[in-house]
């Protein structure tokens, strides 16, 4: 399914255009924000990363991001092949199936005035992009002469940096809201947003101020209506201005200073000399304008742009050194410190230092937040890798999602910033189990274990009247669609509910977390209950295929669709959920009849190449083997998988980065284990791919540094030979979290060749 590029593909971008000299680098400075920005994938009709190359702090609220092209659900803001920019863009775009919400942008330009996207469009050479994750800049090709744009950013703010030619006619265009109809397509109906939506901008030309809100929500079709959501923005501009005035559409309105509308927002112009710099401030916030102002004290004050740039820089490089690797290519470095990079951006701060704006009953409250949840993807390896990096987020984290069921009555699925009902299963159930089973208890324990027994017992209000399709229109929260019949039956019946298959496997993982909790809190009836339900997908397993495959109500086979593919499954077919019930991988290979038939279709998945690292129900099955006894062939697939789908390219991801798990997974197969089970409190062994790595982190509150080295790491080396845990040899492929809190050297030995026993 892969398509090798020419390895000059995109060489210009494949070297951050901020690396420096070995010596004295910092981690911070190793990270590639332009890797996964393409919109072309690894092979033909795949899509890329989509990443974004931002400028903020880690979970920053919002990413300031420079825009090459009018963004959608299924676009993003930033792609690489573009060669010009429309704006620079506050942004709340998690991943490109999802949209941006509470946007705002800002131009320069020289010359004459020009409003509209297409028609203020600048191109602009990758030659002289700097991106990092904390300050970003660009020469922009203007018919007065270059405009050297940069920008630096905290969670919330920005300092924008346009630094002019000489020009009668030097322009800076704010755009406060952009529905455009002539970006309709099956993802993106305009209709009701025009009809409905207003955004607002006003200019305060004694104060040199734009401010303003924007109501849009890309993907407020598929979720309910808000309306009191708004992203409230502020604007400060260091040159006064000459002329000012609002734009709608294609009409310029001189010295108006205000402006509703759906496609509109403001403009300023005056003179400037040669390398004239003018500055902007921006500011943004989900409670109020007032907040916005606030936020923009707190967080750039009376900080120069430099002293921004250095503060965020700070950040990042504290978070980025909880990880040092050693013994790599700068090119491997910029790789792993890439990956965690993009470990760190969501979920997004949602809260403003004390209150939060909460899409799930559209009102502000007291207490921290987090928003953009990609939990079908996320719960994978995301979040167990964030009890490890970020552990004094988790609590928060889970608390966000416990304000989510509170205020809306379900916890999250897909939340942009509404629930959005994307993707199948309520996956929060093994982030919130996972957090609890690790010893997490800073958030309120009795509402998670409530929250979580009414996601896998209590089925949605409409269940067996809707077919709960991808994409449907908002009808209610969608939680486990076909519960009903599931609980009933043993398994959710293809001709009553959409995705079918995969939702009866992925509904026995959230089962099996949710037991977990139920056990150690003494819950033994629920635990019982649960534990038989997670057992359900053996329901659907055709034994003369040897799939698990969709079944009606009635009990006959499930239908194929119209070139022949076996329907009810999410994101793939058969082989895709072969091997998806990651809860039970003993009563998989007891259902397929042993060991070693499990084994044998396990080399198949490989073999033929039925095996999508891109797809994220399989990110487990290479840790597989490691239950059946063959970890060797786990060890070459990980080296196999993380030479083949991480690069230093914008080509960079094999598939979307789906807001951190492509990343997430790579950076466990570097450090040589998987949560394959997510509340089990294991990790399947993998094989290391760095020599030296120290992972620093919080045990119990107090700080821990487990070191993991490779002895005798080599091309040819790639087999595990024997693990050591602080003198400990590991007779198994497999450590508890416990264990790992409690390890400081964890070292593997390598050799060229399988050993067949522990």
């Amino acid at each position: 399914m892969i398509r090798y590029l020419p390895p000059l593909v995109f060489l210009v971008a494949s070297i951050s255009a901020v690396a420096q000299k070995t010596a004295g680098r910092q981690e911070v400075d190793y990270v590639n924000p332009l890797i996964g920005t393409a919109a072309t994938g690894f092979a033909k009709g795949l899509d890329g990363g989509g990443t974004m190359p931002c400028v903020g702090t880690p979970f920053g609220m919002t990413n300031f991001v420079a825009q090459t092209g009018e963004s959608k659900m299924s676009r993003m803001n930033y792609f690489y092949e573009d060669s010009s920019i429309i704006g620079f863009l506050a942004s709340h775009q998690p991943t490109v199936w999802m949209g941006d919400y509470g946007y705002v942008s800002v131009m320069p330009q020289a010359g004459p005035l020009r409003c509209l996207p297409s028609e203020r469009a600048l191109h602009f050479d990758h030659a002289t992009e700097v991106s990092t994750p904390y300050y970003y800049s660009v020469q922009l090709k203007s018919v007065a002469g270059a405009i050297r744009s940069e920008m630096a950013a905290s969670s919330r703010c920005a300092i924008l940096r346009f630094t002019f030619p000489a020009s009668d006619s030097a322009h800076i265009i704010v755009q406060g809201i952009n529905l455009d109809s002539a970006l309709t397509d099956w993802a993106n109906d305009y209709v009701q947003r025009i009809k409905t939506l207003r955004g607002y901008v006003k200019i305060n030309a004694a104060h040199d101020e734009i401010s303003g809100y924007n109501p849009d929500r890309m993907s407020a079709q598929i979720g309910p209506d808000l309306p009191n959501f708004k992203g409230y923005f502020i604007l400060r501009f260091s040159k006064p201005f000459r002329e000012y005035g609002t734009w709608s559409g294609d009409s310029i309105h001189r010295s108006a200073t205000e402006q509703y509308g759906t496609r509109m927002g403001a403009w300023i112009s005056f003179a400037t000399a040669a390398q004239e710099v003018v500055e902007v401030q921006l500011a943004t916030s989900f409670i109020s304008v007032e907040q916005a102002r606030q936020n923009l004290q707190k967080e750039v004050g009376k900080k120069s742009f430099s002293g921004l740039k250095r503060a965020t820089r700070a950040v990042w490089q504290s978070a980025l050194s909880r990880m040092k690797v050693g013994g790599v290519s700068d090119d491997k470095k910029t790789i792993f410190y890439t990956a965690l990079f993009h470990t760190l951006q969501f979920p997004r701060e949602m809260s403003e230092y004390g209150r939060y704006y909460s899409g799930f009953d559209d009102q502000v409250h007291r207490g921290k937040s987090y928003i953009d949840f990609s939990l079908w993807d996320t719960f994978r390896a995301l979040h167990p890798l964030l009890t490890l990096t970020q552990p004094e987020r988790v609590n928060d984290m889970v608390t966000a999602m416990l304000q989510m069921y509170s205020e809306g009555g379900r916890l999250p699925m897909w939340p942009n910033p509404a629930e959005t009902n994307i993707m199948i299963g309520t996956h929060a159930d093994p982030v919130i189990a996972d957090a609890y089973v690790k010893g997490f208890r800073g958030f309120d324990t009795a509402l998670a274990y409530k929250a979580m027994l009414h996601d896998v017992l209590d089925p949605p209000m409409a269940d067996t009247s809707l077919h709960y399709g991808d994409r449907d229109r908002w009808t209610g929260f969608e939680a486990q669609a076909g519960l009903t019949y599931y609980k009933k039956i043993g398994y959710v019946p293809s001709d009553r509910t959409a995705e079918s298959v995969s939702r009866t496997i992925e509904y026995g993982i959230d089962d099996y977390a949710v037991a977990q909790v139920a056990r150690l809190m003494g819950h033994n009836a629920d635990y019982d209950q649960l534990m038989q339900l997670s057992r359900n997908f053996k329901n659907l397993y055709d034994t003369s295929s040897g799939f698990m495959l969709p079944r009606r109500l009635n009990g006959t086979p499930g239908g194929k669709d119209s070139t022949g593919k076996w329907m009810g499954f999410t994101e793939g077919d058969q082989w895709t959920y072969a091997f998806g019930a990651l809860q039970d991988i003993e009563g998989m290979m007891y259902m397929m009849n042993g060991t070693s038939p499990f084994l044998n279709k396990l080399d198949e998945n490989f073999s033929a190449g039925h095996y999508r690292h891109d797809n994220e129900p399989g990110h487990h099955y290479i840790f597989l083997y490691d239950y059946g006894g063959q970890p060797w062939k786990t060890q070459a697939l990980v080296r196999e998988n993380i030479d083949r789908n991480y690069r230093n390219a914008p080509v960079g991801i094999n598939g979307n980065e789906d807001c951190g798990q492509m990343a997430a997974w790579y950076l466990f197969g570097v450090m040589g284990f998987y949560p394959v089970v997510p509340a089990s409190g294991y990790y399947a062994i993998g094989a290391p791919q760095c020599p030296e790595l120290t992972l620093s982190f919080s045990a119990g509150g107090h700080p821990h540094r487990l070191h993991i080295s490779a002895r005798n790491l080599s091309a040819e080396n790639k087999y595990v030979q024997r693990v050591v845990l602080d003198g400990t040899v590991l007779h198994k492929p497999f450590i508890t979290h416990a264990q790992l809190l409690q390890t400081r050297e964890f070292t593997f030995t390598m050799g060229p060749a399988p050993r067949y026993t522990w």
